[in-house]
C-alpha cells in the first residue's frame, strides 16, 4: 500500500512533500505508524524536519491545506507582471529551478510561504482542530487599551505558538548550512511570520445598558491574508541585494547606496531575469500567450508584458448580469448581456 499523501510534492526551504487537502484517509487511520512511514519518505527533509512531522501529523495536514490559499496570494500579488507566480505540476516542485536561484522572486516566495505557515497554523488553532494548541492562553484577565479598560475574552489567534512552529520546522534545513542562500532564506522566512504578526488587531464586543460599552471583551484576530501579501509584496519592491559580511554572519548591502536590510525587508543575492522568453535553466515561463493590457503604459501593458515581440488581438463573446433591479422582496433579477470584446495576448518568441 502506498502510504505517500496524494498531491503535489515541491522543494522549498524545508524541502517537504507539502500535504494537500486530499490525503488518503488510509495514512490518519493507521496514526503514529503512518506517519512515522510518510515523514521517513519525503525526500530532503533534516532529521529535525522529520521529527516534528511525526509528532505533529494533523498540523502538517494543516498546513499542506493551507498552501493553496499563499500560492493564490503570490498569484493575485504579481497578476500583472511578467513573473505571474506561475506553478507547474510537472518538475519536481511547483515553481520548478526558479528555487535554484537568489533572486527577489525567490525570498518573496520564500517569506509569503512562511507566513503562509504561521497563518494557517494559527487559524486552525482558533478553529479547533488540532488538538496540540488552541486559542491563546496568555490572553486572560484585564488590560487596557487607547479606549480604556476591557476584559479578554473570546478567542485570541495564538501566532506566538504558530510563529514557535514555523521557525523550528521550516529554518532547520537552513540553520544545518551557514553559506549565502541559507542566511538569504532564514532572513526572508523571518520577514514574513513577523509580517503576520504585524497585522494583529484588537477585536472587541460592547456589554451595557441600551448598547453602553460600559464592559468591553477584547480579542487579538489577524487580519486578512491579503494585507500580509501587500505588505510583503512592497517589501519585494523595496528589496535590498546584499552580500555575506566578512564574517559570514550577517549580510551588507551589495552596493554602496543601497541601505543596509532591516529585520522586515527581503533581501536577495543576484538579478532577476527578465522572464521574457521561456528558460528552464533560469525557471522562467516566459510571457508567450499571456494577456496584456493594449491601452497600459504599466507593466500590463503589451509593450512591457510581451518585450517587444508584439501582441495577437482576438475577439471574443463574454457574458455579464447587467439591468439588475431588486423586487420586493427579497431578489434581484438581472439580465443576461453579450457583448464582443478584444483580447489581447502576447507573442510567442520567435
Amino acid at each position: 500500500m502506498n502510504l505517500l499523501p496524494s498531491g503535489i510534492c515541491f522543494y522549498l526551504s524545508v524541502a517537504i512533500c507539502w500535504l494537500t487537502a486530499e490525503v488518503d484517509a488510509t495514512w490518519w487511520y493507521m496514526g503514529t505508524l503512518g506517519s512515522q512511514v510518510m515523514c521517513d519518505n519525503i525526500p530532503g527533509l533534516v532529521n529535525k524536519q522529520r521529527q516534528l512531522c511525526r509528532q505533529n501529523p494533523r498540523v502538517m495536514q494543516a498546513i499542506g491545506a493551507g498552501m493553496k490559499d499563499w500560492i493564490s496570494e503570490c498569484q493575485h500579488q504579481f497578476r500583472s507582471h511578467r513573473w505571474n507566480c506561475n506553478t507547474t505540476a510537472r518538475d519536481h516542485n511547483l515553481f520548478g529551478r526558479l528555487l535554484l536561484r537568489s533572486s527577489r522572486e525567490v525570498a518573496f516566495v520564500y517569506a509569503i510561504s512562511s507566513a503562509g505557515v504561521v497563518y494557517t497554523l494559527a487559524r486552525a488553532c482558533s478553529q479547533g482542530e488540532l488538538d496540540s494548541c488552541s486559542c491563546d492562553p496568555t490572553k486572560k484577565g484585564s488590560s487596557r487599551d487607547a479606549k480604556g479598560s476591557f476584559d479578554w475574552g473570546g478567542c485570541s489567534d495564538h501566532v506566538e505558538h504558530a510563529m514557535r512552529f514555523s521557525q523550528a520546522f521550516v529554518d532547520a534545513k537552513e540553520r544545518k548550512e551557514r553559506d549565502a542562500r541559507a542566511l538569504m532564506n532564514l532572513h526572508n522566512n523571518r520577514a514574513g511570520r513577523k509580517a503576520v504578526k504585524r497585522f494583529m488587531t484588537l477585536e472587541c464586543k460592547c456589554h451595557g445598558v441600551s448598547g453602553s460599552c460600559s464592559v468591553r471583551t477584547c480579542w487579538l484576530a489577524m487580519a486578512d491574508f491579503r494585507r500580509t501579501g501587500d505588505h510583503l509584496r512592497k517589501r519585494y519592491n523595496g528589496a535590498v541585494q546584499v552580500a555575506v559580511n566578512q564574517y559570514g554572519t550577517g549580510f551588507t548591502a551589495a552596493h554602496t547606496h543601497f541601505k543596509r536590510p532591516s529585520k522586515n525587508d527581503l533581501v536577495y543575492l543576484e538579478d532577476s531575469p527578465d522572464y521574457c522568453i521561456r528558460d528552464h535553466e533560469s525557471g522562467s515561463m516566459g510571457t508567450g500567450g499571456r494577456v496584456c493590457n493594449r491601452t497600459s503604459r504599466g507593466v500590463d501593458g503589451c509593450e512591457v508584458m510581451c518585450c517587444g515581440r508584439g501582441y495577437d488581438t482576438s475577439r471574443v463573446s463574454r457574458t455579464t448580469k447587467c439591468e439588475c433591479k431588486f423586487h420586493w422582496c427579497c431578489a434581484v433579477h438581472c439580465r443576461d448581456c453579450h457583448q464582443q470584446v478584444d483580447v489581447h495576448t502576447c507573442k510567442g518568441q520567435t
